[in-house]
């Protein structure tokens, strides 16, 4: 299975593609991260999300789309904001005709760091290692992105083999 992870955000939107074929180790395929200059008009940015996850798609071809799911924000104009990146990259991947699956930040920290209330440079190392990559992921929303797709990986894997076992 090949997953598209995206982290999204005012600033940066992270993805990252992560493969696992059967009982395989986790395989990166590739990752980065969308800047999006605050200066620029909010229908600009939006734009740039979806014609640049548009090509990550086109380019890598995941199968499904994870997702982180929505949080509270102590800030409303930041939780609006980040709520039309969040649309924008759900439209884009339904475009493609893929499905998209929302993890809480707890379940993805859970799956990938083994601890909910972990930092974010917990979840670099942990991804870095998982994906044995040289280098950590940067900025943190790269490997956050990552790990939402080792994240579904995980559950993915659980729920085949609990269904395999009734």
């Amino acid at each position: 299975m090949r997953v598209l992870g995206i982290d999204c955000g005012g600033e940066y939107t992270g993805y990252g593609v992560v493969e696992q074929l059967d009982s395989t180790p986790l395989r990166h395929i590739c990752s980065g991260a969308i800047r999006l200059p605050a200066r620029q008009a909010l229908e600009l940015r939006l734009m740039k999300v979806c014609q640049e996850l548009t090509a990550i798609i086109a380019a890598a071809a995941p199968e499904i789309v994870a997702i982180e799911d929505v949080f509270y924000a102590v800030n409303a104009k930041s939780a609006l904001k980040l709520g039309h990146v969040r649309g924008v990259a759900m439209m884009t991947a339904a475009q493609a005709g893929l499905s998209v699956i929302a993890y809480s930040p707890l379940s993805i920290k859970s799956a990938v760091v083994g601890y909910g209330r972990a930092e974010k440079s917990q979840v670099q190392m942990m991804v870095a290692r998982l994906l044995r990559l040289t280098e950590l992921p940067d900025p943190p929303d790269v490997a956050d992105a990552l790990a939402i797709a080792i994240c579904h990986l995980h559950t993915a894997a659980t729920l085949e083999r609990q269904h395999a076992l009734k």
